[in-house]
């Protein structure tokens, strides 16, 4: 004898896979979410290989260091880290022969 659900017998089914469904979703949020927040890594000086060397207001001026870099054999990189912010990136071994260029850079 069949058990009687009452006449809102025909929701059972979905309301159970929708409840199974909202827990898998929690549980994937949970599982995959970063183990640090982002707000909180703040961009330190030194970002896995490269050390920054010099940092400017233009983008333009950046660009023409990073050229005089290249022009001395220098590989660099740059960086926007905020608006009116560029950085200059170098390799650790290149740092200090960067450095007294970037010293001697007029932008």
């Amino acid at each position: 004898m069949p058990i009687d659900a009452g006449s809102l017998h025909f929701l059972v089914g979905p309301v159970i896979a929708g409840l199974a469904l909202l827990v898998l979703a929690l549980f994937l949020r949970w599982a995959f979410a970063p183990s640090t927040p982002k707000a909180t890594r703040r961009p330190s000086a030194e970002d896995g290989l490269l050390t920054r060397v010099a940092t400017l207001s233009k983008k333009e001026s950046a660009l023409a260091l990073r050229a005089v870099l290249s022009d001395a054999g220098i590989r660099s990189t740059i960086r926007y880290p905020a608006p009116l912010r560029a950085d200059v990136l170098v390799f650790p071994e290149d740092a200090g022969r960067a450095r007294v260029l970037a010293g001697s850079f007029q932008s």
